[in-house]
């Protein structure tokens, strides 16, 4: 290919479910979840063709009380979505670890949005769900945060590519922003009264959009 030819993965993601639907397979999924907004659309798609499992691990998250409420919403959503669809998707809590975050992007403070530092981040959570996974048992282990429209879905599929070759459980690809999947998160937001958070996540995303953490608390 063309180095600077962008990948579909939301095609690639449609020809893996095609093979799974021509087999009769209906696999296990362990999807990485930033916050219950993101997960919306996501699960709605997912559970047509597979088993799927929220993993809430975000040691970037700042304050502490951010994290609690994230948390909190994301589980009352699933909690509400399976009620509602006959659906039961799962939920896992990872320990928070907000050192472990600082000390990955140590010396990247200054960073812009969408740059180094975020990279490091993308990296670090698609570890510990592919590690959580593969403990597990699960198929695949993916993430929510291509639905974003200011998230890098090429390189958050590269690099959850690239961490497939670590572990023995596939990654799965996808680009859930297409189709309209931002649009229907917005949407699910609406219809499930989901909070909706103003910033990405960390304390250098909260104050590089000039965010007062004091007021926003």
């Amino acid at each position: 290919m063309n180095p600077n030819q962008k990948i579909n993965y939301h095609t690639i993601l449609g020809k893996l479910i095609d093979d799974w639907k021509k087999n009769e397979i209906r696999p296990k999924i362990l999807v990485h979840s930033c916050c219950a907004p993101c997960s919306t659309y996501v699960l709605e798609f997912l559970t047509q063709y597979a088993d799927v499992t929220v993993l809430f691990a975000n040691n970037n998250i700042h304050p502490r009380a951010e994290y609690e409420k994230r948390a909190l919403v994301q589980k009352e959503f699933i909690d509400k979505f399976n009620k509602k669809t006959g659906n039961n998707v799962g939920f896992i809590e990872e320990e928070y670890k907000p050192a472990d975050f600082y000390r990955a992007v140590k010396g990247l403070e200054n960073e812009k949005e969408g740059g180094k530092r975020c990279t490091i981040c993308f990296q670090m959570r698609l570890d510990i769900v592919a590690k959580k996974a593969q403990k597990l048992g699960f198929d695949y282990f993916g993430s929510a945060l291509t639905l974003s429209p200011h998230k890098n879905s090429q390189l958050i599929n590269t690099l959850g590519l690239e961490i497939q070759e670590i572990f023995d459980v596939k990654y799965l690809p996808a680009d859930f922003k297409k189709n309209n999947g931002y649009k229907r998160s917005v949407d699910m937001c609406a219809e499930y009264d989901i909070y909706r958070q103003c910033y990405c996540g960390c304390v250098f995303a909260a104050l590089d959009q000039g965010i007062d953490l004091n007021e926003y608390k």
